[in-house]
């Protein structure tokens, strides 16, 4: 037998605190080292922050880092007898890697840059940094100043090679490494490497473990290999949510698992392995044999260290199985710790959230319950820093200990009913029963004063008053009366989050949230800087079923029984008058229903479809529906997608958690002026229907059930 205990870590790291984020990765050595651990793997780019962006072009922000580094040799028992690999930029030859930095003992043994940058979706690695190209090529890098003073070492190593140590050989792989085809650890375990490394910053997004669990087993389960992932974990200043999950790997088996979403902001995780359990898997498995023997040698840096245990006292880990979230887990859970990372970090005193009443503005409220459950939660496990931030937060003295979620609830979230003589009296007594229900400081606010005092105006300067089309206005008039409510409801909501905390006595101001779900905001059904403007938005990267489940969830299991009701109720924007024979519908109002939006939404974005390619494949998923009929919902989409496409430039900052995001900061990068007549490509469409309806062998045959009308409401 031969064991050896090796550390990973999840750590909730902030771009450019070189200072917290030290003291975190210091933290976790030390923990490291107490539990007996001879190798600990850090986070990518954790000396940093993995979300500094274009402050890597910065030199400022390698000067930092190599501060932050010498810290660490400095000091003799951080490294001692115990491989700390750590995460960094560095500068070598006027190019800039993102690098691993392997130390032991008060040196630098290799530098090992990253090979391939993560360049889709929300990453722009390729922006700061360039990947190393030359395979099993090995340099010198000449160490700075500030380190060969400390050390007295001048230069170390860098490039693709392996760790060779008395009794094992280790390398990384880093991040997006791990998802190419071809990833590092295939032939460097085919040369040999028993131990794989892989100090990551990837962000959290629904249904997205499975996906990087299963490559972590792939990568050790068809030809043996310990494996160790670290993660960051929390908001480090943008709109992800690293989702931690570091663990460790044995031959496809995970042995340790940290946390997905917590408070917590240093995890250490530790598993003792049997060497010798890679070694029989590898050795038997005899076509793995003939591949190793045509493996090309990888150059090996030699550290003086024995990581196996000398005793029979470290028995190996056993199996365990990994533990996954619902979606509507992830929901909950996720946001609520992005959240309080905002509010700690931001310097603020709570949370202002307008609350209609409906499924959208519950959602949020709901999500913030979760998150003062979690405070509760881990103040009774005796988190320091969780309760120094609550004291903090809440401008509460010392002795303060919150113990009730609602009553924490109370002292940092506000919640407002800013209703008009078109809501309706269901939804004001759920948004007061809600708020009740999370422990909210609630007010009810009417403001059709405010909201006639604009069309006072107009009246003033152009002699004409507008009307609602229930009373005979035009389209134009009834969409600026529509927008004047919405408008004027945001103006309120951040004039109450100044003046809500004042009127208690109280320093400080609060945060507004907004609450626009992903699928409105893709197809524009929102009026432009109106609540769904806010400070950030939880569930602005989430569609509206996922939403519906999570609420759902949150009502049944995390004691909010008040929004359950939401459920069952019509989505509505109330922005026009109710009459006898009619009353305002979202899905009627955007002429299709939330499960289309969602279903244009993942093909729009998540395979990539044009209004053709949508149609064609359309065609085929809804057989109950006429290819005329589904042209024509496609066609509406990219009409109204096309004609809204501006109002996402100005996206309140969301937490993202859905593949099809429409957001136009970081990760949906298109035009915001569009051509809305789409003529090709609705010719086109016009084209293959007109095919399809002449073979009747290609038609749809199930008979098109009524639909809503289409034209525009």
């Amino acid at each position: 037998m031969k064991t050896v205990t090796l550390a990973t870590c999840n750590l909730n790291q902030w771009a450019m605190d070189f200072k917290g984020n030290l003291e975190r990765v210091i933290e976790s050595i030390n923990i490291a080292k107490s539990k007996g651990a001879k190798y600990r793997l850090g986070p990518e780019l954790e000396i940093c922050g993995y979300g500094c962006e274009d402050h890597f072009l910065e030199q400022d922000t390698m000067l930092h880092c190599w501060q932050s580094l010498a810290v660490i040799l400095k000091d003799p028992e951080l490294t001692k007898d115990m491989l700390v690999d750590v995460g960094m930029p560095v500068l070598h030859k006027n190019v800039r890697y993102n690098c691993r930095i392997i130390l032991l003992n008060q040196r630098i043994y290799l530098i090992q840059p990253k090979k391939a940058m993560a360049m889709d979706g929300n990453y722009r690695e390729g922006r700061w940094f360039t990947p190393w190209i030359k395979p099993r090529v090995v340099e010198t890098f000449y160490l700075p100043r500030i380190i060969s003073q400390i050390v007295g070492q001048n230069e170390c190593q860098i490039g693709d090679a392996i760790i060779s140590t008395f009794d094992t050989a280790i390398s990384s792989e880093t991040c997006e490494e791990l998802f190419t085809p071809n990833s590092p650890h295939i032939q460097m375990g085919l040369d040999g490497v028993e131990i794989f490394t892989n100090g990551s910053g990837s962000h959290h997004q629904l249904r997205k473990l499975d996906t990087r669990v299963d490559l972590i087993r792939s990568a050790t389960s068809k030809s043996g290999g310990i494996y160790l992932y670290s993660n960051q974990q929390g908001c480090d200043g943008g709109r992800l949510y690293y989702d931690g999950s570091c663990m460790i790997m044995i031959n496809g088996d995970c042995v340790s698992q940290g946390s997905q979403f917590s408070l917590v902001d240093i995890e250490v995780i530790t598993a003792t392995v049997d060497l010798e359990d890679v070694r029989s898997v590898r050795a038997s498995f005899m076509a793995r044999c003939a591949q190793a023997n045509l493996t090309q040698e990888f150059p090996r840096v030699r550290c003086p260290i024995q990581l196996t245990h000398i005793d029979y006292c470290h028995p190996p880990d056993r199996v365990i199985h990994i533990n996954y979230n619902t979606p509507a887990e992830e929901i909950g859970f996720g946001p609520a710790c992005w959240l309080w990372d905002y509010l700690r970090r931001s310097g603020l005193s709570g949370y202002f959230l307008p609350l209609s009443g409906g499924a959208d503005s519950a959602a949020t409220a709901a999500i913030i319950g979760i998150m003062c459950q979690l405070v509760i939660l881990d103040v009774g496990k005796g988190n320091k820093q969780v309760l120094k931030d609550a004291q903090r937060i809440t401008n509460s003295p010392e002795d303060y200990k919150p113990t009730d979620p609602r009553e924490f609830a109370s002292r940092l979230f506000f919640t407002a009913y800013l209703g008009s003589k078109n809501s309706s009296k269901e939804t004001r007594d759920r948004a007061r029963e809600i708020a009740k229900d999370i422990g909210s400081i609630h007010k009810e606010v009417d403001i059709d004063d405010i909201s006639q005092s604009f069309n006072d105006a107009f009246s003033q300067i152009t002699k004409k008053q507008p009307q609602f089309r229930a009373f005979g206005g035009t389209p134009r008039e009834n969409l600026a009366l529509q927008n004047v409510q919405a408008r004027t409801r945001m103006v309120l909501s951040y004039h109450l989050a100044s003046l809500l905390l004042w009127e208690q006595g109280r320093p400080g101001s609060l945060l507004v949230l907004g609450s626009a779900n992903c699928d409105e905001s893709l197809r524009g059904y929102m009026t432009k800087y109106d609540c769904s403007s806010a400070d950030i938005n939880p569930i602005g990267g989430m569609s509206k079923i996922d939403l519906r489940s999570f609420i759902d969830w949150a009502g049944n299991f995390r004691d909010m029984k008040s929004i359950l009701s939401v459920l069952s109720a019509t989505p509505t924007a109330e922005l026009e008058p109710i009459t006898e024979t009619y009353t305002q519908s979202d899905e009627i109002d955007m002429g299709m229903t939330y499960e289309e939006l969602s279903t244009f939404g993942k093909l729009r974005k998540v395979n990539r479809c044009g209004p053709v390619s949508m149609f064609e494949r359309l065609v085929a998923d809804w057989p109950h529906l006429e290819p005329s009929v589904v042209a024509e919902k496609v066609k509406r989409f990219f009409y109204y997608y096309a004609i809204n496409r501006h109002k996402l430039t100005t996206l309140t900052p969301s937490y993202h958690a859905e593949g099809y995001s429409p957001d136009d900061n970081r990760y949906d990068h298109r035009q915001f002026l569009y051509n809305s007549k789409w003529d090709v490509q609705f010719e086109t469409i016009d084209k293959i229907v007109l095919r399809l309806t002449q073979r009747p062998q290609l038609k749809n045959t199930v008979n098109c059930p009524n639909q809503a009308s289409l034209t525009q409401q």
